[in-house]
């Protein structure tokens, strides 16, 4: 039992990480320094600053049930807020990859500093983030994409673009219907969105080609992203309202935590 245990809370030393492993496991270090800056930028500037904005201003609802306050004006006190815990977050990835130059991120990190055990964990709770994140970003991009082609006059079918569990929990008549009056196989109704599963199957195949093909393409994508958001600051920045930034604070500090949450977990 103790053998165990000492095995689970087993580290590995820094100075017995074989930095050379990349080598021998056929892993080649393709990303350069501006690679890994537009990779970090593209992951901190996510679904929620497209998607969650509004609700991060009002606040979060459920079935009618006001579960998070919103910042309302002070939403950029709420920003600036995001922005030091990303910093943080940045030092602190930047010191371990300076002692640890090794592929495995936080996993060979905690390894070394926590354990093999915590190491294992870590490895699992890394794979639970990226899957869900995927998700929710998925979803955005879906509600967006079909935003975009109803404009046009070529929207989707909604039983295309909701997934079951969506119009199971909804609180939308008109979308919770969706289960009854969907086309059904064998029974079951087909309920399936579509785009979000197109973009991820996109981005997986991009993936699969190699790394620095889908650097690239993450840069673009990353330059694209921060267009747009420099479009829209230089447009609102025209169109700004002193009289709606009374009460500036309406939910006071509470309300600018609770909209940096909402904006953070999008």
């Amino acid at each position: 039992m103790a053998s165990i245990l000492t095995r689970l809370v087993a580290r590995k030393p820094i100075a017995d990480i074989d930095l050379d492993g990349e080598a021998k496991s056929g892993m080649k270090r393709t990303l350069g320094a501006w690679d890994l800056i537009f990779l970090a930028i593209g992951a901190v500037i996510g679904a929620g600053i497209f998607g969650s904005i509004g609700t991060a201003a009002a606040g979060e609802y459920v079935d009618g049930v006001l579960v998070r306050q919103g910042a309302g004006p002070a939403l950029v006190i709420s920003f600036v807020v995001l922005g030091v815990v990303c910093g943080l977050c940045a030092v602190c990835y930047a010191e371990l990859a300076s002692m640890i130059p090794q592929a495995g991120s936080a996993y060979a990190y905690s390894y070394a500093t926590l354990g093999e055990l915590v190491a294992w964990m870590i490895g699992w709770d890394l794979i639970l983030e990226y899957a869900v994140g995927n998700v929710a970003v998925a979803i955005s991009w879906a509600n967006y994409f079909q935003s975009l082609l109803e404009a046009a006059g070529l929207g989707l079918p909604p039983y295309l673009v909701h997934g079951y569990r969506n119009c199971l929990l909804s609180s939308n008549p008109e979308l919770h219907g969706l289960i009854a009056t969907a086309p059904r196989v064998m029974g079951v109704p087909i309920l399936v969105n579509l785009p979000a599963f197109g973009i991820v199957a996109i981005i997986t195949m991009l993936l699969l080609i190699g790394v620095k093909e889908s650097s690239r393409a993450n840069n673009v994508m990353v330059l694209i992203k921060l267009a747009a958001l420099a479009l829209f600051c230089g447009v609102g920045a025209t169109r700004i309202d002193t009289s709606l930034y009374v009460p500036f604070a309406p939910n006071g500090w509470t309300g600018i935590h609770q909209g940096a949450a909402i904006v953070f977990f999008a």
